[in-house]
């Protein structure tokens, strides 16, 4: 059945329904589940995160309570999650899973594998257990990973994701160029600058989002950077809401810590996995038009891999970068990816990774 395209309206009713009001840390019962317990149907291979965010966003009626789920080190029951089995490499629903991390760290069920980025860290989130490590208590510029802190933010704040924001001259500075299809004068509602942020990694709108914080920029800057502190980010700074500034740093543990955070908030989960959206744009001084933006991840654009949260990133300094959360052989487990010298290394080092969790024996 052809997905229809997302609209204005219903991407306004989609941050309604959630009423953002006191934190946006989204624990949804949805697809007609019920009970007070905080579960949700979780999207894995972005295939269903458009039809999943609309109904998240548009049907108030299923949706719990939104509170605080976990602060990065707590447990997190997702229900009803697909599978990406080694035997047929089908989907499937299958049981709960707990991403607590209670294990400790063992060598014996490491995946035998060599990457070639500079910096790689592969954890069983049912365990805790590091399956595979590279240079990974290392400190090194993350790029746009940057932008799921963003969002992290944002949904904290608990602001109206209906009210309208109008990109200005400065959101459009920063420390590097960076090409862009938005303009100054451009005019979206919070969730779809939101969406925007995660999916197409637009930087003026990462900018916007926190340049109407409350208390305004640096009271955002300072947000992102406690919020990390209190993830236990040990390693992290964060200098700018967009990663364009290289001083943009964290090992690739501590982002394992801050993609496992933002699992607990969906609409980071569903716009991080959308594969495409046609944005309508206004702007009163260039007229209005249509943006038609895909996700930046091809692995997510493809389709052919369970992934339930995504973000790239790219700097000179950084390299080619990737986070995701993934579903592989009846296991979570989340990727960490920095420092590629290219996207063929960064996709290459990607699908050896998920290709190996398929095959992984496990107990």
């Amino acid at each position: 059945m052809k997905q229809l395209p997302l609209t204005k309206q219903q991407l306004i009713a989609a941050l309604i329904s959630l009423s953002l009001g006191s934190v946006a840390q989204a624990a949804l019962t949805i697809n007609g589940s019920s009970g007070s317990e905080s579960s949700a149907r979780v999207s894995w291979g972005g295939a269903d995160s458009l039809s999943e965010a609309r109904k998240i966003m548009y049907n108030s009626s299923n949706s719990s309570a939104i509170k605080k789920v976990d602060n990065g080190y707590g447990a997190t029951n997702i229900t009803n999650a697909h599978s990406f089995g080694s035997s047929n490499n089908s989907f499937n629903n299958t049981n709960s899973y707990n991403t607590a991390y209670r294990g400790g760290f063992n060598s014996g069920s490491m995946i035998p594998i060599s990457t070639d980025s500079r910096s790689v860290a592969v954890i069983d989130a049912e365990t805790g257990e590091s399956i595979y490590e590279k240079a990974a208590d290392i400190a090194r510029p993350m790029a746009s990973i940057t932008k799921i802190m963003t969002a992290m933010v944002v949904l904290d704040a608990g602001l109206d994701m209906r009210e309208e924001i109008t990109l200005d001259p400065e959101d459009f500075v920063g420390p590097k160029r960076a090409s862009s299809n938005l303009k100054s004068g451009d005019r979206l509602n919070r969730a779809e600058m939101l969406l925007m942020t995660l999916m197409k990694s637009e930087n003026p709108a990462a900018k916007s989002l926190a340049r109407n914080y409350p208390g305004g920029y640096s009271a955002f800057m300072r947000a992102m950077n406690r919020k990390a502190q209190d993830l236990g980010m040990t390693t992290a700074f964060f200098g700018d809401p967009t990663g364009l500034d290289k001083r943009n740093v964290a090992s690739s543990n501590d982002l394992v810590k801050m993609v496992r955070a933002a699992g607990n908030y969906d609409v980071i989960r569903r716009f991080s996995t959308t594969k495409s959206y046609d944005f309508y744009v206004s702007n009163y001084s260039s007229g209005n038009r249509t943006y038609k933006a895909n996700n930046t991840s091809s692995l997510v654009r493809d389709g052919s891999y369970p992934i339930g949260i995504s973000k790239t990133g790219f700097i000179n300094e950084a390299g080619r970068c990737v986070v995701m959360e993934t579903r592989v052989n009846n296991r979570p487990a989340i990727i960490v990816i920095l420092g590629a010298n290219s996207s063929a290394t960064r996709w290459g080092d990607a699908k050896n990774i998920l290709n190996s969790l398929a095959t992984r024996r496990t107990v």
